[in-house]
């Protein structure tokens, strides 16, 4: 295990913040518990300073840690006062696609990380398995159980 440095962060911030953001934004709803979580990954990656066999597992690796720290918040939330989702609609494109991202955000956190994992990042239902730490088949129930909830409330 070696020492990241201000340079390796900057990097994956580059390589990897807008990705990051969001993901944790789209879990959480609003800019400021995204922007909370980002650091906290960037944290926990300079912390922890892992030695990476590749890009794609240092990707993956950032995408968990991003996935836990905003599970970790959702938790806190439930203790404590819930934020709306006014400031969502001011980053959409189009309106239409408001309500597709209130359904989706109203989605348990389990099915809107392997949505977003999905449909926003490319991932495939293995390699999603292997960066939440599930089975394959967990993961393809969780995307139908996702898509049948999303189906329900939009129709």
């Amino acid at each position: 295990m070696n020492t990241k440095t201000e340079t390796d962060v900057a990097r994956v911030l580059r390589a990897y913040g807008d990705m990051l953001y969001r993901t944790a934004y789209l879990l959480l709803g609003n800019p400021h518990d995204a922007q909370d979580a980002l650091q906290e990954v960037l944290l926990r990656y300079m912390e922890k300073a892992p030695d990476f066999q590749s890009p794609d597992h240092e990707k993956a690796w950032l995408l968990r840690v991003t996935s836990n720290c905003c599970k970790d918040c959702l938790r806190f939330r439930m203790r404590h006062t819930y934020i709306d989702l006014e400031s969502l609609r001011e980053l959409l494109p189009a309106p239409d696609k408001q309500q597709l991202v209130r359904e989706l955000y109203a989605l348990p956190a389990r099915y809107k990380t392997v949505l977003i994992l999905f449909y926003f990042e490319g991932y495939s239902a293995k390699e999603i398995a292997q960066i939440l730490g599930l089975s394959e088949n967990a993961v393809k129930k969780r995307l139908q159980r996702a898509r049948e909830a999303l189906k329900k409330e939009l129709t």
